[in-house]
């Protein structure tokens, strides 16, 4: 939220800098964002009268201006379009500095010329000027332009908390300042208006959950062509709101002053009274902005007895807006409950600085002194006669007291406050309340949506004693050290592992696109979010690998060749049953060379292997079996399961070739998930005796069928392998001259050693034969 400074201080004037003020009200607990001066600087632009403007005799284009400045008369040779005598205009005297350039006396095509008449864009006021900005009639000739247009003024932008919707305006942001400095506060004067005439609209609420309370009026007679007075179009553009016509911008003014919404519709377009109510399947409505939504049940619509006029706390129709023909105007002030607004904004695609205050909570005791207000402002710009305001009531939302124990908030802030501190305090905040015995009942106003618990009592107390304040006290708290289980290991270590394995760590969102779960977790039904943050961002992830890709072809577009990431994080599924189920896993994804660019190895693309090393590292010095399987995000020949302590653990590959051209990758890149409770087990250290005796090697060659793995026969081996092979190994494979063809020949090295003795030749060639014997029945192999 961003408004003028010197609007502030007309509520409330501390005596306190601008920047002093600002970090009043940061430590108050409303973020100021930043300050920014009102205009730029420069300095002796006065106002001054045009008396006289005549041709220039050399040039087509130029006029000579007498400039009346409020002492001798200037010449001036001016070349704006919109010269004319009578008008009042910024006059930059000689020796003015306007945005870096000094003003000096010259001659133009043979006049002298004393100073330069200003247009808006030559003060820094616009980013283009098609000629001279037009001053008051009223101003004084001579006098300063910077104090005559307010200058010297400062923009403060805020940014409160989702909760704070009683400080999305001036009036609230003063009331702020003034609890937390003690200033006076002084309120914007409403005057009631005097029913000048007797019409009305029924007003009916169909929908009383959604909309309590609704207020409206009619006012005839208002000249809708009246130009919007010079203070209000300049607080509107120092708030950041152009303006649009006296009547829009009555409205746009009450709600930043106000924090109240209003609008206001064009009474003959209007058809029998008011129905507050929810919209009709099917029903169509163009809002002020050219957008024309199909409505469905769940929008609350404000409408007459023959269509909806208006999205309510959201935004007005097209059809009934008023405009320069606009005569009669009826006035609508209404509070809407903020879960009848909430999360529309996203459906529709687009907000509404109503919509933005309507879902925070606005005052709903201020409903009709808002609309008094935009009465009194219309009257007195537009004129008119104002009717008698029509009242629709239901049941408003309670203000339940609240709890609050001086001993537990002295606990939890660690001050020591007593009653009549805590009783100023809520004084300044206008609270109501009672005390006794240490404890109060504290009833919170109607534009306090966020006090609920004791709890949001307390925090008001430190924000208002002021957080600054609280003297700061090293904790006291017996430590201890917590069990570290010997059979696990912690996210830390996996993380240091790959690491190690020269990954680098990504933390990504945990939200990700539809399409992602579609394409590569073949994910049809993920978990939807009720009220996503962004289109792209509607389910919860089951798998890492959309956020690693998204990562790595991010890097990939700037220019990086070589990327290997990791991500230890929550997955999201459904059970069949409907449960949830929210397994961490991790993941990673290699790209490029396997090695980084160096003179001692020639360079060579990462591929499946260098990353199932990668995993067979991670998970050392147990064993992992990789089986062949298909993965909706892999290359169907190039993925397999990884299985670890029998249990499956996850899945490794490279990239399927249709993702990789959806996302924009030149080369294809592996990836790995795991779950981490699987792979985070491991086996409790034993002792075993280091055998002093010699180690025996025996190689066996066999020749196999093609189709038989190297897994399969491994697994074999070891099912059956006697008790003093200590190791047994694949250290070549032959398909050359002298193998079968559909046939392959594996060299294992295995490897003999007893704790107790040496082996005997007879031994080791017994144990060897055992193997062989697998090999031959089991295999089918044939020994070489």
């Amino acid at each position: 939220m961003k408004f003028s400074e010197n609007w502030l201080r007309t509520f409330v004037n501390p005596p306190l800098a601008t920047r002093e003020l600002a970090e009043t009200i940061s430590m108050g607990g409303l973020d100021v964002e930043e300050v920014e001066p009102a205009g730029p600087a420069f300095d002796q632009v006065v106002v001054g009268e045009v008396v006289r403007v005549e041709r220039h005799p050399d040039a087509d284009r130029l006029t000579i201006c007498r400039v009346n400045a409020g002492g001798k008369p200037l010449t001036i040779v001016c070349g704006a379009p919109n010269v004319a005598a009578g008008m009042k205009v910024p006059t930059a005297l000689p020796g003015a500095r306007l945005l870096g350039t000094t003003i000096q006396s010259a001659t133009v095509r043979g006049v002298e010329s004393h100073g330069m008449l200003c247009s808006a864009k030559d003060l820094g006021l616009a980013e283009d000027a098609a000629g001279l900005l037009a001053l008051p009639q009223d101003a004084a000739a001579g006098g300063d332009v910077r104090k005559l247009l307010d200058l010297d003024d400062r923009l403060i932008t805020l940014k409160p908390t989702p909760n704070r919707g009683d400080c999305l305006s001036v009036f609230g942001v003063a009331r702020e300042v003034a609890a937390i400095t003690g200033a006076s506060l002084f309120a914007p004067e409403i005057k009631t208006a005097r029913a000048a005439i007797t019409d009305r609209l029924s007003v009916t609420l169909d929908a009383p959950q959604a909309c309590p309370r609704y207020c409206g009026r009619l006012v005839r007679g208002v000249d809708a062509r009246a130009a919007t007075p010079d203070w209000m179009e300049r607080r509107l553009a120092r708030s950041g709101m152009r303006s649009i016509s006296a009547l829009v911008d009555i409205t746009n003014y009450v709600m930043l002053e106000l924090g109240q919404p209003l609008h206001a519709f064009d009474a003959a377009k209007l058809k029998g009274g008011i129905r507050v109510r929810f919209a009709k399947a099917g029903e169509k409505l163009t809002l002020l902005n050219g957008a024309a939504p199909l409505l469905v049940p769940d929008f609350l619509v404000i409408a007459d007895e023959a269509k909806p006029l208006a999205l309510g706390g959201i935004m007005g129709g097209l059809e009934t807006a008023v405009g320069d023909a606009t005569r009669d105007v009826f006035l609508e002030s209404a509070f809407f409950a903020p879960d009848a607004v909430a999360g529309k904004s996203r459906v529709l695609g687009f907000g509404s600085d109503s919509a933005y205050r309507f879902e925070r909570g606005v005052d709903f005791a201020g409903t009709a002194a808002a609309l008094e207000r935009a009465t009194q402002l219309v009257l007195e710009i537009c004129g008119g006669g104002a009717g008698p305001i029509t009242e629709a009531r239901a049941a408003l939302p309670a203000r339940e007291p609240v709890r609050l124990r001086l001993a537990r908030a002295e606990r939890l802030l660690g001050i020591r406050l007593d009653g009549a501190q805590a009783s100023d305090i809520l004084r300044r905040l206008r609270f109501e309340f009672t005390a006794a015995g240490g404890e109060f009942r504290v009833t919170p106003p109607s534009y306090r949506f966020d006090i609920a618990i004791e709890e949001d009592l307390i925090e008001e107390l430190a924000r208002i004693h002021g957080y600054d304040r609280i003297p700061p006290a090293v904790p006291a708290a017996a430590t201890g050290m917590l069990p570290a289980h010997e059979t696990q290991r912690d996210a830390a270590a996996i993380r240091a592992l790959l690491v190690a394995r020269d990954y680098q760590e990504i933390v990504s969102y945990s939200f990700v696109d539809e399409a992602w779960e579609r394409d590569l977790a073949g994910n049809g039904s993920p978990v939807a979010l009720a009220n996503p943050i962004a289109s792209h961002m509607s389910v919860m992830r089951s798998t890492l690998a959309g956020g690693l890709i998204d990562s790595l072809a991010r890097n990939v577009s700037r220019q990086q060749t070589r990327v290997r990431l990791f991500e230890l994080g929550r997955c999201f599924m459904t059970e069949a049953s409907g449960a949830y189920r929210q397994p961490v896993r991790v993941g990673a994804i290699a790209y490029g060379d396997a090695r980084q660019e160096q003179w001692g190895l020639p360079a060579r693309r990462a591929d499946f292997y260098d990353v199932k090393g990668d995993v067979e590292a991670l998970l050392a010095p147990r064993q992992v079996e990789f089986r062949p399987a298909g993965h909706p995000a892999l290359h169907p020949g190039k993925s397999a399961s990884i299985v670890f302590a029998g249990r499956p653990a996850g899945w490794i590959g490279e990239l399927h070739p249709r993702w990789q051209r959806k996302y924009d990758l030149p080369l294809a890149p592996i990836l790995f998930e795991l779950e981490y409770e699987t792979i985070s087990e491991r086996e409790l250290p034993a002792y075993n005796e280091i055998s002093r005796f010699p180690v025996v090697r025996r190689d066996i060659a066999a020749e196999v069928d093609e189709g038989i793995s190297y897994q399969a026969i491994l697994e074999g081996l070891r099912e059956k392998q006697p008790a003093i092979v200590t190791e047994i190994a694949l250290f070549d494979i032959y398909r050359e001259t002298g193998v079968e063809k559909g046939r392959k020949s594996l060299a294992f090295r295995v490897l003999l050693q007893d704790t107790r003795k040496t082996l005997t030749d007879a031994e080791v060639e017994s144990a060897v034969s055992q193997l062989r014997q697998v090999l031959q029945q089991q295999f089918n192999a044939k020994l070489r």
